[in-house]
């Protein structure tokens, strides 16, 4: 007998999939929890490598210090700038995106050292590398002694960068670093499942997030911008795509049914930024007039603002390239692969949902 499934069950839609410490998103309450903490007090209070500690240690029940990851960051870091011709091997002819790709699966353990630590230290290597050959210009060596965020900006522009431009990104870093079982949390941990290692979990992570309904929003949300490209057009071009029936880029999530809360963080960390790079007040119209557009459309259905929106204004004003947004977001949330496909591995669980078949049945 064909059972047919609801919508909402075919996406495996609050079907729990595993038992972690690590996050927890609550849609309803707008609340996201990272190793214990709310994801607000941690970007004001932790770095990143103090979230990726808390992480790992949850994952491998370990007693690692900021202090540590600090210092085991920078010296993988070292590691992978001394890869780098043979991780950009594979890459030649590809994209920022693709090269990430290409490159993050040419990552292999390294006798005696962490493995996360190997790929964590590698992602801004990695993405720094293929930025600045996309401009044709030699990678950056990177500098162990600093954060991982000062560093990250360091190989991506070429230069010290200010202490405002660190804070900004390590908020993002720290807010991205982790979110529930989303589509690249859960395909690493089906991965780390079957016992490959963690290469291979945080590779088919990286693969799942470049799907345009993962991490590739906030590309749109500045091709938005540029498209309504005025303070007096944006009255005008709104309330026509919404006649359209068109989506608003970077209002709206999965999950959350109130205000995604990673959203209010970086929208303070684009303030204490207030870079000349974007401008920053237009974007700040735009939200607000798209919000109290789509309150006028659903009344009793609220859409908000979500991160993505927040995370294009953010990174564009850092001068970061769109086609590098992928990436970056990788840098961050290799924290929480990490940690989860670890997490996953202790259990000794494979993961193996079933289907529901809905063809045909032979006869007899």
């Amino acid at each position: 007998m064909n059972i047919h499934l609801t919508k909402s069950q075919i996406g495996l839609d609050g079907v729990p999939a595993a038992e972690t410490v690590l996050s927890h998103v609550d849609g309803d309450r707008g609340a996201l929890i990272i190793a214990g903490e709310h994801v607000g007090r941690l970007a004001a209070v932790s770095s990143f490598e103090g979230v990726t500690a808390r992480l790992w240690n949850g994952a491998s029940k370990t007693t690692l210090t900021e202090a540590n990851v600090r210092a085991s960051l920078g010296a993988a870091r070292e590691r992978a700038f001394a890869r780098l011709p043979d991780l950009l091997a594979a890459t030649r002819g590809m994209g920022i995106v693709d090269g990430f790709r290409a490159a993050a699966a040419g990552l292999r353990a390294e006798p005696g050292l962490e493995n996360e630590a190997t790929i964590v230290g590698a992602f801004p290597v990695i993405a720094g590398a293929l930025v600045r050959r996309a401009k044709g210009l030699e990678p950056v060596a990177p500098d162990p002694d600093v954060s991982h965020a000062a560093d990250t900006l360091h190989m991506l522009h070429g230069r010290v960068p200010e202490t405002r431009e660190i804070a900004a990104l390590d908020a993002y870093l720290v807010t991205a670093s982790d979110h529930g079982m989303n589509a690249s949390t859960f395909t690493a941990r089906v991965v780390a499942s079957t016992q490959a290692d963690l290469f291979a979990a945080v590779t088919a992570g990286y693969c799942a997030l470049t799907g345009p309904l993962h991490g590739g929003a906030p590309e749109p949300v500045l091709e938005m911008l540029d498209a309504i490209g005025s303070r007096e057009r944006i009255q005008p071009w709104v309330d026509a795509a919404l006649a359209r029936g068109e989506r608003m880029m970077g209002f709206g999530h999965r999950v959350y049914r109130v205000r995604d809360p990673r959203a209010d963080v970086l929208d303070a960390a684009i303030e204490a930024l207030a870079s000349d790079g974007a401008d920053l007040p237009f974007a700040g119209e735009v939200e607000a007039y798209i919000r109290a557009a789509l309150r006028r459309k659903n009344p009793d259905r609220p859409i908000e603002t979500n991160v993505e929106f927040f995370t294009a204004i953010l990174l564009d004003a850092l001068a970061i390239p769109r086609q590098a947004f992928t990436p970056i977001f990788a840098v961050a949330r290799s924290a929480g692969w990490t940690a989860h496909a670890r997490e996953q591995q202790r259990t000794g669980r494979l993961i193996r949902p079933s289907s529901s078949y809905v063809g045909a049945m032979p006869e007899g």
